[in-house]
């Protein structure tokens, strides 16, 4: 991992192969090495020729930890992803988020647009303007000092996975309690970069793909059968379509 300085924050990012470049942003509770080496996607993308780099999003991974829920919004960690694209000396990348990192890169391509040159929203589709509810819950079962204290099954599974990858807990629930910046319909219909929307269609975390597509001029849309929020990321048809997605990029250019 290298690290650079994100407007006075410590940030983590993996660089890996040569050609056009991807930037991979995760999802909430992980890190680049858990939602995109362990899953396969690095192998992936740069065996078809691309430079993968992904970021360590403020308080996951080897990125610095901060405990004030104010320095955790999402358009905040989209001007870490910014910079970290000037940093490297890029002038514009496509991206892929899933779940936070959907919501995060959302935040990139509205804020960002010269940036992004196309992206994919995975994990997080109508969700992504509806909202995901029960973040308290999270946060207090981060906080526990019991996981069998944990009454709430969806906050526990997080729990289960922040332990998993031995995160800091405390900083992910700082994280959890931030302020939800609404992303409006209206700022995705500007959007004009090619969008590609993918979630399992078990998926009760993303909600259903189609009405994202909807908000999005020219989105296209991509359901996973039978794959819900933790096991979609490494589905082989969620990587056959960002591929050919990312395919389409390369004859344009």
């Amino acid at each position: 991992m290298q690290k650079f300085n994100s407007d006075g924050v410590e940030i983590a990012f993996s660089d890996q192969g040569e050609g056009p470049p991807i930037l991979l942003i995760h999802g909430f509770a992980s890190n680049s090495r858990v939602n995109w080496e362990a899953t396969g996607w690095f192998k992936t993308l740069v065996g078809a020729g691309y430079r993968a780099i992904a970021i360590d999003n403020r308080g996951h991974g080897a990125s610095e930890k901060l405990y004030d829920p104010q320095l955790y919004s999402a358009p905040i960690m989209a001007d870490d992803a910014a910079r970290l694209v000037k940093h490297l000396g890029l002038t514009q990348v496509a991206v892929m988020g899933y779940s936070m990192g959907a919501r995060i890169s959302a935040f990139l391509t509205m804020n960002h647009p010269s940036l992004v040159s196309r992206v994919v929203f995975a994990g997080l589709a109508e969700r992504m303007v509806t909202g995901v509810p029960g973040s308290e819950a999270i946060a207090e079962a981060l906080e526990s000092p019991r996981r069998d204290s944990i009454a709430d099954a969806g906050a526990l599974a997080f729990r289960v996975f922040a332990d998993q990858t031995k995160s800091d807990r405390r900083a992910l629930a700082a994280c959890i309690r931030s302020s939800r910046v609404k992303i409006k319909p209206e700022g995705l219909a500007q959007i004009r970069c090619p969008v590609l929307v993918v979630a399992g269609d078990l998926d009760d975390v993303a909600g259903p793909v189609q009405p994202l597509v909807d908000l999005i001029p020219g989105a296209q849309g991509v359901v996973l059968p039978g794959r819900n929020h933790m096991n979609a990321v490494g589905d082989k048809g969620f990587k056959n379509a960002a591929l050919g997605f990312l395919a389409e990029g390369m004859q344009a250019a």
